[in-house]
């Protein structure tokens, strides 16, 4: 094999890294919040931004970050944002009051949307075209791994070292990831030096992007959630039609609009899905918290079994067939769960979440790839982040759609909103006019 057609399978392990580290994040913190309100003494409201203060940054400066590191990614642009999400995770550990606590994480989640945006880029760049779906699959794959196992690693983490541990956790990854990326990075690459336009149009991207957030996050509340949406959504209309552009140009000329609708509504599915199961197990099956937590690892366990067969197979067949096969895997496996009765055991619902995890792997990095194979090189970090939030919106919706279908109709209409969700992100996935281009 030339040495053109050999991956640097050292810098795909940093991006999965990377993957793994940020989606983390995003659950991990839920099961110490109550340690942490006890200890700093603080009342529950509070506490919970120790998590929104991480996710609003991440999901908010998706896009802007994706338009300045379009350029990279250089070895030096990884190792600082690698390094400022390891040292803001130690501030978070040291904490002794929630302003320092909340500024951390807010910082956090700054560095966390440049990881965000990198890691796809990192993939696809790492790997020639012939061997790049089993690279894009990495980060695809440990990426959502990261989110389901958040939950499950969290609790006996907090019990046996206390709040501190959920935050202090992911230092070793993040200090093999920057000891791969200063030996074996690429150190060709710059990012975009943002202009006083280019900031103004971050600003109104981002807050548009983190009112909605907020909004769809408090949708259980009160319904002030709707000026909210309504705002951010306004302030998107009037990015897009001036700063955004640019972004919107991406997504049309690559002809990944579908592939990108395909992304939200399956992260909704699975989201909405798991909230649902988790919540039924316990409430009206009366299953303790870990034994549900363990049920729920059998989708993460399919996930992670499949994800590196479907890189195999877009290699070997194109992820324009794989993709829409792994999604149409993913809605049986959701649709089976109707079939369940009245009562649910473990073992019967552990076997449907396998099947659907199954199919979410072998449809994950194919999809990403999908987008970041129709995009020019130059543009491959917009591309990257327009797909990331896609997935982060899906996963925020999730929870208020399944609250929601829970309310109106209880968890078999939840289940079955998730499993149309799932066949309708099928047809998606299929191409139309694409034309592929080396990333």
């Amino acid at each position: 094999m030339a040495v053109e057609d050999r991956a640097n399978w050292s810098m795909v392990a940093v991006a999965g890294l990377l993957a793994f580290i940020a989606m983390l994040d995003m659950s991990v913190v839920n099961v110490a919040l109550v340690d942490i309100s006890r200890e700093l003494d603080i009342d529950q409201e509070t506490a919970q931004w120790a998590v929104l203060g991480y996710q609003l940054p991440v999901v908010a400066l998706l896009l802007p970050a994706g338009m300045w590191l379009n350029g990279a990614p250089g070895r030096s642009v990884l190792l600082v944002s690698v390094a400022g999400f390891a040292a803001c995770g130690l501030l978070a550990a040291a904490a002794s009051g929630p302003v320092w606590l909340i500024g951390a994480r807010i910082a956090q989640g700054v560095f966390g949307a440049a990881l965000f945006v990198l890691m796809p880029v990192v993939a696809a760049r790492s790997a020639p075209p012939a061997l790049r779906g089993r690279a894009m699959s990495v980060p695809a794959t440990l990426g959502p791994l990261g989110a389901v196992i958040g939950p499950a690693a969290g609790g006996p983490l907090v019990d046996a070292f206390g709040w501190q541990a959920v935050f202090l956790v992911k230092i070793p990854v993040c200090l093999a990831a920057f000891l791969l990326t200063l030996r074996h990075g690429d150190p060709a690459g710059r990012w975009t030096t943002p202009d006083l336009s280019s900031v103004r149009g971050a600003a109104l991207s981002a807050s548009g992007v983190g009112l909605v957030l907020l909004g769809l996050t408090f949708a259980t509340g009160s319904p002030t959630w709707a000026a909210f949406c309504i705002a951010g959504l306004v302030a998107l209309v009037v990015w897009s039609r001036g700063a955004g552009r640019p972004v919107r140009a991406v997504v049309h000329e690559s002809g990944t609009g579908g592939v990108h609708a395909a992304v939200l509504v399956l992260a909704l599915a699975f989201a909405t899905m798991n909230y649902l199961v988790g919540l039924r197990l316990q409430e009206v099956d009366r299953l303790s918290a870990t034994a549900t937590g363990t049920t729920l690892l059998a989708f993460a366990a399919g996930m992670g079994l499949a994800g590196p067969v479907g890189g195999r197979l877009a290699d070997l067949f194109g992820a324009h067939r794989i993709a829409p096969a792994g999604a149409a895997l993913t809605a049986v496996g959701m649709a089976s769960l109707l079939t369940l009765g009245p009562q649910w055991t473990q073992g019967e619902v552990a076997w449907r979440l396998l099947v659907a995890g199954v199919g979410m792997g072998l449809y994950g990095g194919p999809a990403q790839l999908l987008v970041m194979t129709s995009v020019p090189a130059e543009k491959a970090a917009t591309a990257g982040a327009t797909v990331q939030l896609a997935r982060s919106l899906g996963f925020t919706l999730g929870p208020a759609c399944a609250t929601a279908a829970w309310t109106a109709g209880g968890p078999s209409a939840g289940l079955w909103l998730a499993t149309v969700a799932a066949c309708g992100a099928v047809p998606l996935l299929f191409p139309r006019g694409r034309n592929p281009l080396s990333v």
